[in-house]
């Protein structure tokens, strides 16, 4: 359990190290721009627009190679993020992008499925996901993403992964 005399600061700084740690395991995550932003245990993964991601100039909309990258990379943070939130606020694990062994392995996708609600319109993105089952070697998790608004989706997936063992 987390100290309760450890300031809020130092805990806001643990929390947010530990977040760029992880997203760091994930290199197309950073091309792409993706960020997450985050409040308690709560991820929202952000994907800022740029010309690059264009996929149909005539429309223009989003390839949609990456809003399932932008998909499955929101699931996969997020998987991690919540099977390490114990070990994080406990003390036990102190994930740092600049210690490698640090951090924790990365789930491995098994299967992936993308429904395509509606064209990614050049703006920014915006996604969450919540773990539907999480085991130790199986986990199950559903992600949304949408732009202007959030009961307007413009997309979204059920990825199915293999847990990384210790």
């Amino acid at each position: 359990m987390m100290d309760r005399n450890e300031p809020l600061d130092q805990i806001k700084t643990r929390r947010d190290s530990a977040l760029r740690a992880l997203a760091t395991g994930v290199p197309y995550m950073t091309w792409l721009g993706i960020r997450f932003d985050r409040r308690g245990d709560e991820l929202t993964a952000i994907l800022p627009f740029d010309d690059k991601l264009i996929g149909n100039p005539a429309l223009p909309a989003i390839h949609g190679g990456v809003t399932a990258a932008f998909l499955e990379v929101t699931a996969i943070i997020e998987l991690s993020w919540s099977a390490m939130w114990e070990d994080l606020e406990s003390g036990r694990i102190a994930p740092d992008a600049a210690v490698p062994d640090s951090l924790p392995r990365l789930p491995k996708t098994i299967g992936f499925t993308v429904d395509y609600l509606r064209s990614g319109l050049p703006r920014d993105a915006y996604a969450r996901a919540r773990v539907v089952r999480s085991g130790r070697r199986y986990a199950s998790v559903h992600v949304e993403a949408w732009q202007d608004n959030r009961a307007r989706l413009m997309a979204q997936a059920t990825g199915h992964f293999l847990m990384p063992q210790p």
